[in-house]
């Protein structure tokens, strides 16, 4: 579902570029909104949520699709928690859906999916070991990374039940915006996967937005 966002950029109290390929850790307060804006059209945002009081409750694909009756994520989907509670609302959205069932791309799936050779290829689950690896503050390691959002991600599901990774959907200038509902630990690989159509084989940089 399309819904415009009311906040202007120029009072954002934070913003950030985040290139291709690298990672934004940060805590968003409960309360805050924070916008992830697709500069270039068809990047995607891989993303994870955690609580910031106690990140063994972490965001859970299965209990938001269950909790919202919907396969995708747009205005007005609840991110909901391991625990059943609910983390974040998706409270503007001018992309559409975003996916939150094909995973983020690992140098192990990278070789199923594509080749042998591609296993060297940086991927997305890659920058969240970096990233949890510098910030040692969180208390966290490998065992953490869990379910993720795809954002601005095309992942169509087949008649059969299948994935398939199609043609992104987004466009320069897209967002997807959301209200925590606690405090959050945001995890963002912008993600560099040059094998998948879903970014025209093109990473870009996204722009982190945070209004008060």
């Amino acid at each position: 579902m399309i819904r415009e966002s009311q906040l202007s950029p120029d009072r954002a109290s934070y913003r950030e570029v985040v290139l291709a390929g690298d990672y934004w850790m940060q805590v968003v307060k409960a309360g805050q909104t924070f916008r992830i804006l697709d500069l270039e059209g068809n990047q995607a945002a891989d993303t994870l949520f955690y609580s910031a009081a106690d990140p063994a409750e972490r965001y859970s694909a299965m209990d938001t699709v269950r909790h919202q009756g919907n396969l995708y994520l747009t205005a007005g989907t609840r991110l909901m928690s391991s625990e059943g509670r609910e983390m974040l609302e998706i409270t503007a959205d001018t992309c559409g859906r975003h996916d939150t069932l094909g995973g983020a791309c690992a140098t192990e799936s990278n070789t199923v999916r594509y080749a042998l050779e591609k296993k060297c290829m940086h991927a997305c689950r890659d920058s969240y070991l970096l990233a949890l690896m510098q910030n040692p503050q969180f208390g966290m390691d490998k065992r953490d990374v869990t379910h993720n959002i795809n954002f601005f991600m095309n992942v169509p599901v087949t008649q059969e039940g299948g994935l398939s990774f199609a043609d992104g959907i987004s466009a320069p200038g897209k967002y997807v915006e959301m209200m925590a509902k606690m405090d959050v630990i945001v995890l963002i690989s912008n993600c560099p996967q040059l094998n998948n159509p879903c970014n025209a084989y093109n990473p870009t940089p996204i722009e982190v937005l945070i209004w008060d």
